[in-house]
């Protein structure tokens, strides 16, 4: 279902229980833990998310998560109506910056494990072809994301 990377950050195995609860439950939300759908969870340092986003994204700062999708929106969709999951297929990859994740969790008064969390499900519904740049995706997206954590009791402090 997932792998977690480090580059260049120590291992957190508290963090790794953390993005496996809630992984496990996007799955299950969108009917996917039966899927063999793969996601990679690289966890790194401001420094190389600024990087990756100079490079993919053509944005020279440091951001919080980056998503890699594999698959368009409709494409996705297809394969779950299909049940078209014969084999392990990667959804796509989330790059989580704990650097940033920690500073924000400051910033807005909350727990690093929400912030995580919080990340893990943003990344998540990305894969998943959502999206929020336009007011009209943002109100699909963000319901999606607040009922994963809140179904998880991971709420703000």
């Amino acid at each position: 279902m997932f792998e977690i990377i480090y580059k260049d950050i120590k291992e957190n195995k508290e963090n790794e229980e953390t993005i496996k609860k809630v992984l496990e439950q996007c799955f299950k939300e969108e009917k996917l833990e039966k899927s063999k759908l793969y996601i990679t969870v690289t966890l790194t340092n401001s420094k190389n998310i600024e990087k990756i986003n100079k490079k993919y994204r053509n944005i020279d700062k440091e951001t919080d998560v980056l998503s890699f999708p594999m698959y368009e929106k409709r494409e996705i969709e297809e394969k779950i109506v299909q049940k078209d999951f014969e084999y392990e297929d990667i959804l796509g990859d989330i790059v989580i910056s704990v650097e940033k994740v920690e500073e924000q969790a400051k910033e807005y008064g909350h727990s690093f494990e929400r912030e995580l969390s919080y990340m893990i499900v943003h990344g998540f519904y990305h894969l998943m072809g959502y999206d929020h740049i336009e007011e009209e995706d943002k109100k699909k997206m963000r319901p999606k994301e607040e009922k994963i954590l809140n179904t998880l009791k991971i709420v703000r402090k």
